[in-house]
């Protein structure tokens, strides 16, 4: 007898449904020329409807799309050390990827370097391990940096750019020709994902010193990446997903303007690397909302002149959390759904989640299926060939002012209860996060939300061995990793390292200067990510290890 019910039609079917959107937004059976407001969603009148790359983006960066390259292709991967992911990096390019996203491990995304106690069985097997300039090195060797796209999810951005704009120097590179991005953490890291155990005040100021250096050294490279993933993949709504991402926005530029800086420095460079669900239309109305609030906020309220400042990079990454264990062959399907969406939305760069991101990091094989699936959308079905083709759509449109209201709506909420900082202190964002997980698991349990091979159309465990095997595969620990970065750590300039440290820590101790250039000089000095985090903290007044496993260098 068969172990699961075979076949088994969802039990209650209201998520993706004729009734509502992901979002919850009521959805009629038909649309009309009546349902396109005379307002848009922030209750201004209306006023003729601009074409693609006009003011204010609705429909598009670009007034045409690029011919054959509509959207940076890349995969997000790492894994190992960094010369073994310099290897699969070689192999994307290699079949076609135009640009790199690095995701660190488990010790790397939380500021811990190898050798700490607790990093032990997490070293390499969820990304890549890096902790120091030469890691950043071998992970780069031999690429053509300036024409790349280098993309970071390792946060806190500062150290990714110090690092990269020190390698560039070594190898020649103009550092102000560099392209890519860094994430930044500063309201929600601590609740959500990426734990990086610093002060909220600590956070916020290098995501600020990053945004700050790279305009005046990295003028080409998106420092400002406000990444809405992250915090989403938990569980948050399309409308949930942008306010959050509004409001950290918001707060930035603020700041940034009261510390002097030109709007218009640094706004040319702001990107937000958006999720991609599987409601197909209400994605492609989140990401024309979000062009035009966007636009609007920076011209209107912060008074940005450069017409660039306005339009907004719109970088996409598909949903992980859409994936299943069960069938993971039908994850290459809500790949390429997803894929097909961003493409009519109009972003400037697609990563596609891979079957196997269920299990694992991405494997050679499933980075493989994921990039072939954006050239087919992209050459075979043609999804890029005209900018913005859903526009004027009835349904599109009604569904772009409704996502543009609530998400206003929300941003205007979360604000009326206080400052940034506070507001993430007293644990709104994350009772948030919390409830849109339980919310997100009562939907698949109930089968609100249906997830085929989850909890509808099972098959029998035994019978369940597509891709199932592959998938499966898991990577060991890099455990000759931890002993490299022992022996680094006992063979290097011990003076050095003593001078740097303290240099640091006075840093993060002064209310003013730049941290991104004494990050740099201590890589250069040899000390790690998690020597420097922890210097940085003691300059504020925290212990060097919130963990209280390690011991600082000095």
């Amino acid at each position: 007898m068969p172990t699961k019910r075979s076949c088994a039609r969802p039990r209650r079917c209201l998520h993706m449904s004729e009734r509502e959107t992901q979002s919850g937004i009521p959805l009629k059976p038909f649309y009309t020329a009546a349902d396109v407001a005379s307002t848009d969603g922030d209750g201004s009148a209306r006023e003729p409807r601009a074409e693609p790359g006009e003011y204010p983006f609705t429909r598009g960066r670009l007034a045409s799309p690029r011919t054959r390259d509509s959207w940076i292709q890349q995969e997000l991967s790492g894994e190992g050390t960094p010369r073994r992911s310099n290897e699969q990096f070689r192999e994307l390019i290699d079949k076609g990827a135009r640009g790199l996203d690095v995701i660190g491990d488990a010790p790397t995304m939380s500021s811990m370097d190898p050798d700490h106690p607790l990093a032990r069985h997490a070293v390499g097997n969820t990304g890549v391990s890096i902790c120091r300039l030469k890691d950043f090195e071998d992970l780069y060797a031999g690429l053509p940096l300036t024409e790349l796209t280098l993309s970071h999810s390792l946060p806190p951005g500062a150290f990714a750019i110090a690092a990269l704009h020190r390698i560039a120097l070594r190898r020649g590179f103009d550092p102000k020709a560099l392209r890519g991005s860094t994430i930044l953490l500063p309201a929600y890291c601590e609740d959500c994902s990426y734990r990086i155990h610093m002060p909220y005040d600590l956070r916020m100021r290098l995501a600020l010193d990053s945004i700050e250096f790279a305009a005046a050294e990295m003028p080409r490279f998106h420092a400002f990446l406000e990444d809405t993933y992250y915090i989403s993949d938990g569980g948050l709504n399309g409308v949930e997903e942008m306010a959050l991402g509004f409001v950290e926005i918001r707060e930035i530029v603020r700041t940034l303007i009261g510390r002097g800086l030109d709007v218009d420095s640094f706004a040319p460079r702001i990107a937000i690397l958006v999720n991609c669900r599987m409601d197909l239309f209400e994605e492609v109305a989140k990401i024309r909302a979000t062009r035009r609030i966007f636009a609007r906020m920076m011209r209107e309220e912060f008074g940005a002149k450069d017409p660039r400042s306005w339009s907004c990079a719109i970088t996409a990454h598909t949903s992980g959390l859409s994936l299943t264990m069960a069938q993971p062959a039908n994850n290459i399907a809500r790949g390429a759904v997803q894929g097909l969406a961003l493409a009519l939305a109009g972003v400037q760069a697609v990563e596609i989640s891979c079957f196997d991101e269920a299990y694992r990091t991405p494997s050679h094989d499933s980075h493989m299926v994921s990039l072939r699936t954006q050239q087919i959308v992209q050459l075979e079905a043609g999804a890029g060939r005209v900018a913005d083709p859903l526009g004027g759509s009835y349904f599109v449109e009604s569904l772009t002012d409704e996502m543009e209201r609530r998400i206003l709506e929300m941003v205007t909420e979360i604000e009326s209860l206080g400052t940034l900082k506070e507001v993430s202190e007293s644990g709104w964002f994350r009772n948030l996060f919390q409830n849109a997980m339980t919310r997100r698991a009562r939907a698949i349990q109930d089968g609100s939300e249906v997830q085929i091979g989850l909890n509808a159309f099972e098959i029998p465990e035994e019978q369940d061995r597509l891709l199932r095997d592959h998938s499966e595969s898991k990577l060991e620990p890099c455990w000759d990793r931890i002993d490299e970065i022992r022996r680094f750590k006992n063979e290097r300039d011990g003076a050095a390292v003593a001078e740097h440290f303290a240099r640091i820590r006075e840093a993060g101790a002064a209310t003013s200067g730049n941290l991104v250039e004494p990050i740099a000089d201590a890589l250069e000095a040899d000390l790690t990510q998690g020597e420097i985090s922890g210097a940085l903290r003691l300059g504020v007044g925290e212990v060097y290890d919130p963990l209280g496993r390690a011991e600082p260098p000095i």
